[in-house]
């Protein structure tokens, strides 16, 4: 296997650990066994805005490799690059900040 399949079944694994905790936890919190609307609709504006950051740390990552290694491979062009990976940095850090304040008022509202 390679080493992304591994990273993506490691993530997959823990994901499903963690939402095998959720209706214990929920359970406490509304003093009954079941879930009710409300608290899935907290738990869907939860698990989405931590997607959200997930998506956008990783976009953002990748994005700065990238371009590492472009400059790496012309030093010349690294101020149109740098300007380049900038700005789709900052339109993805946006992209980013809005999915989680949608999610965070799903929870909240």
């Amino acid at each position: 296997m390679s080493k992304r399949t591994v990273k993506v079944a490691l993530m997959m694994m823990v994901a499903a650990l963690a939402l095998a905790f959720v209706p214990a936890v929920f359970a406490q919190e509304a003093g009954h066994a079941g879930m009710d609307a409300n608290s899935l609709k907290k738990l869907g504006g939860a698990f989405g805005a931590g997607l959200a950051l997930l998506g956008g740390g990783l976009g953002i990552g990748r994005i700065g490799g990238s371009a590492v290694d472009a400059i790496a491979r012309q030093p010349e062009a690294s101020g149109q690059i740098q300007t380049a990976m900038i700005i789709s940095a900052a339109l993805i850090e946006g992209a980013t900040l809005f999915a989680v304040v949608v999610g965070l008022l799903a929870v909240l509202l």
